[in-house]
């Protein structure tokens, strides 16, 4: 099965998207499954798994009702309030759907670097671990020093780093990203998205300027922990699905395609 690790659906109208504003002109519109299938059809994959893009729980049971009717969309990793009290039941709850894989914070977006170390959310993490939930962790390379501490904080929680963690590709930063990517990698179990990269090295963007960031990805994850995403439809704002895949496809060994473009997703996500 070829799964894509990460995509989006959203509804202007809802009014969840605090973040989308007509600035964002690509993407400032209604996604959709029927917008998405084609594309999945033409390259080959089988199913997805679908991310939050707004932080509110509304959004989260929306992203439900979707699995709920298209079978190809196999895993939805929604948001909570985590440091609300009623957390731990929250997820209790969204736990009892079969497509519900995990949550992921908005941590880019939150002014303190450090959130993630916050005691008061310690009964959410351990209520993610209990009911065998996932994590998709949304940083930037200044969290990558406190997420280094929040790994020891919760080492059996089964975490991926989305985006790669962002990397500043378009002002040209590399080795303190990727000094910390490798100190991670080495020093837990934690997965990684091969994603975003498009995005964060702007429209104007070659092989060449992504290509150090993906292999030093592959190189310190390793074939059996890194998963392809699209981040479709974000990815619109800097290029298309058939050049990331390209992409990808082209800079990795065929014999890992098989966990790459699917296997370490089933393995982190539905096993």
């Amino acid at each position: 099965m070829r799964i894509d690790a990460h995509q989006h659906f959203w509804e202007l109208r809802r009014g969840d998207y605090s973040w989308l504003t007509s600035d964002f002109t690509a993407i400032y519109r209604d996604f959709s499954p029927a917008d998405l299938r084609p594309i999945l059809n033409q390259h080959k994959i089988d199913g997805t798994i679908l991310v939050q893009a707004a932080d509110t729980d509304a959004e989260t049971d929306y992203m439900l009702t979707l699995a709920d009717k298209h079978d190809w969309i196999l895993g939805v990793v929604g948001w909570i309030d985590m440091e609300a009290d009623s957390a731990p039941a929250r997820l209790r709850t969204l736990a009892a759907h079969p497509k519900f894989v995990g949550i992921r914070p908005m941590i880019q977006d939150i002014a303190d670097d450090n959130w993630m170390l916050r005691p008061a959310l310690a009964p959410a993490f351990t209520a993610l671990m209990d009911l065998g939930l996932r994590f998709d962790a949304l940083l930037k390379p200044r969290h990558l020093v406190p997420f280094r501490d929040f790994l020891k904080l919760y080492p059996d929680l089964r975490i991926v780093i989305d985006h790669c963690a962002k990397p500043e590709i378009c002002n040209g930063a590399f080795q303190q990203w990727a000094d910390n990517i490798a100190e991670i990698a080495a020093l837990s179990n934690c997965y990684c998205k091969l994603s975003g990269l498009v995005t964060e090295a702007g429209p104007n963007w070659s092989n060449t300027d992504i290509q150090p960031y993906a292999q030093h990805i592959l190189d310190s994850f390793g074939a059996d922990r890194v998963m392809f995403g699209s981040d479709w439809p974000v990815l619109k704002l800097a290029g298309d699905y058939a050049d990331w895949i390209n992409f990808i496809t082209q800079i990795s060994p065929a014999e890992t395609h098989k966990n790459l473009f699917g296997g370490n997703a089933a393995r982190f996500y539905l096993a």
